[in-house]
């Protein structure tokens, strides 16, 4: 199996997506960055197409099938919906680009279908939304790696874990903050 195929599937699993794809591609197969982007970005958007189209097809089909399944689907879309109404009423479909752009564990095009989904955004509304914001995170994890990489570079290892834990350290300390106050 290629390289390019390798990243693309990577980038098509639910957790990693491109955050995990894309700094492998680059770091460990040594792709050309720009080959390396599209297709991660490409690889994650893949699922997303599906997720959009068959989520609620799927979930009415396991609704009539099971009153477990009807009786999930209903308290889960309720609470979720009663839970951040008011932001999604706010923000609109900023949001939704912003929640996936963010390169953290569990933001990403799947969880943003599954939010699409839940807020009964259209597929030809939410593909686009999605879609950029995979292309933004993409962006910010390919200038972090590519930061990386020339910090590793230059300095060294020792440094760039340096560099990471100080990083790691203040964001730590700024979110201890927040809670506090």
């Amino acid at each position: 199996m290629t390289l390019e195929i390798q990243t693309f599937l990577l980038a098509m699993t639910p957790i990693g997506e491109l955050r995990a794809a894309l700094p492998t591609a680059l770091v460990i197969y040594h792709l050309n960055w720009p080959i390396a982007y599209f297709i991660s970005v490409m690889g994650n958007l893949m699922p997303v197409v599906f997720l959009l189209l068959f989520l609620r097809p799927v979930s009415s089909w396991l609704s009539r099938k099971s009153n477990f399944f009807q009786n999930f689907f209903s308290w889960f879309f309720e609470k979720t919906r009663k839970n951040s109404q008011s932001e999604m009423k706010k923000y609109s479909y900023l949001a939704l680009v912003t929640f996936v752009a963010i390169p953290l564990p569990l933001t990403g095009g799947w969880t943003g279908s599954i939010i699409a989904f839940l807020y009964q955004i259209p597929f030809k509304v939410a593909f686009p939304l999605i879609a950029l914001g995979v292309m933004i995170a993409g962006i910010i994890v390919l200038f972090a790696t590519k930061t990386g990489i020339v910090i590793e570079k230059y300095f060294g290892w020792p440094v760039l874990l340096g560099v990471l834990l100080v990083l790691g350290l203040c964001w730590y300390l700024y979110n201890k903050k927040k809670k506090i106050c």
